[in-house]
């Protein structure tokens, strides 16, 4: 036990108490945050994607075209989470907007997880009809390397998977939000993915801000109108639908996995 008489010395350590106190609450918060809101900003490399889609189209028209668009489109989505379940939707509107045919079946996309079941349900559109789709969290091979950067705040780890045998998905998740849960359908981390990358889709997916909000447990649900299918089902019934679209409907059915 140390006494102290002296008012100015009284004065400094509660000063260095304060200081402390407040530094280690704020590692606290940080360090378990167990729910809360994050916004992704998904960026996709549009021009990349359509020079691999028309390798040979080289026309006048096309080059109109493509000028007239913008290299990048931003999106953004917002996932609401606590310890047990987490909801992924569309967020605010971007600033620019590109031709719908542009963007993919994958713009719409909404995510129900259940983190204590390890299940998911998801409402995707596939042009004018909506897929209630159901998986498990599981369902990927994550390979996590040493590899680390910082993110919206926190420390992230880098991870790897595949899915549809070829195509690789590059995570940055933290521990610091020990939520099993990420953008779109990806999840099965020791925490919360904020960086996302699918390189042969040129786009990633990188959380811009952690907002402290929990939502409330109404909120976490999900419209179920729509065709019923399992995760594994969804691959082979576009495939079928895509038969003569190209790489572009290779490229649909890869949107269509995440």
């Amino acid at each position: 036990v140390i006494l102290v008489k002296n008012n100015t010395m009284k004065n400094l350590v509660l000063a260095i108490c304060l200081v402390v106190g407040g530094v280690l609450s704020g590692f606290s918060q940080a360090r378990f945050l167990g729910a809360g809101t994050i916004e992704y900003e998904r960026r996709i490399n549009v021009h990349r994607q359509m020079e691999q889609e028309n390798p040979e189209e080289q026309s006048d028209f096309w080059k109109e075209f493509m000028s007239k668009q913008p290299k990048f489109q931003n999106s953004y989505f917002n996932l609401s989470f606590n310890k047990d379940k987490g909801l992924y939707q569309p967020g605010r509107e971007p600033d620019k907007k590109l031709e719908p045919w542009l963007l993919g079946p994958a713009k719409e996309n909404i995510v129900l997880t259940d983190f204590t079941t390890k299940q998911l349900i998801s409402r995707r559109k596939v042009f004018e009809e909506n897929f209630i789709v159901t998986d498990s969290l599981d369902r990927l091979e994550w390979k996590i390397s040493a590899e680390t950067r910082e993110i919206a705040g926190f420390e992230c780890r880098k991870a790897v998977a595949v899915i549809s045998d070829s195509v690789y998905v590059v995570a940055f998740y933290t521990d610091e939000i020990p939520v099993s849960g990420g953008p779109e359908s990806f999840g099965g981390l020791p925490g919360m993915i904020l960086g996302l990358a699918v390189p042969r889709l040129y786009t990633t997916w990188f959380a811009t801000k952690v907002e402290i909000t929990e939502a409330p447990a109404a909120a976490f649900k999900i419209n179920e109108r729509g065709k019923k299918i399992a995760g594994s089902q969804v691959a082979k019934i576009l495939q079928s639908t895509f038969t003569d679209w190209g790489k572009r409907g290779e490229k649909f059915v890869w949107w269509s996995l995440l």
